[in-house]
């Protein structure tokens, strides 16, 4: 009998993990960031379209020649919001010399909530809103992921989860600049 109760008890932890691991949002909490130059490193990013928080069309190709950060995120993920000013700090400094930033929220509450936030962070960079097609496309799962894309088109690093190492990110984005 009491292993019956063990193996229910199982059973039922194994399949709320199974329903919390479908569930879109910021699952990484508590969990060191993650960061691959290998599997995806090197190919081409999938193109995207999305619209910003004022309606009109943003594609990835139209930053052909810079380095894009493409960042996944959302206005209630803690790990999302934390790496914030340091984004806005980067875009700052080496937009001029070829680097874009991108945002993609994947709040559901859509572009209204999204403004305000943006407004109240002082974010300058471009904010798409994101969709299945494009969380699907880049394999995205926890937020935040990013991914540096070169100036060829291609994603040259990415990472999940806040920057740890903001100076080491930093200097990784130089690199390729």
């Amino acid at each position: 009998m009491h292993l019956l109760f063990r193996l229910r008890t199982l059973a039922c932890l194994s399949a709320f993990a199974c329903i919390l691991s479908t569930i879109p949002g910021c699952r990484d909490r508590g969990k060191a960031p993650t960061e691959k130059a290998g599997e995806e490193a090197f190919l081409p990013a999938p193109e995207w379209r999305l619209k910003d928080l004022a309606g009109r069309e943003v594609a990835l190709s139209q930053f052909k020649g810079k380095v894009v950060i493409v960042d996944f995120w959302a206005t209630w993920c803690p790990p999302c919001r934390a790496e914030m000013p340091f984004y806005v700090n980067l875009y700052k400094k080496l937009a001029d010399r070829g680097l874009v930033i991108v945002g993609i929220s994947l709040d559901a509450q859509g572009p209204g909530v999204v403004r305000k936030f943006v407004d109240s962070m002082g974010i300058t960079y471009p904010i798409v809103m994101g969709d299945e097609e494009v969380t699907t496309a880049y394999k995205v799962e926890l937020m935040p992921t990013t991914f540096v894309v070169d100036r060829e088109g291609r994603i040259r690093h990415s990472k999940i989860g806040a920057v740890s190492d903001e100076a080491k990110f930093e200097k990784l984005i130089e690199s390729y600049l």
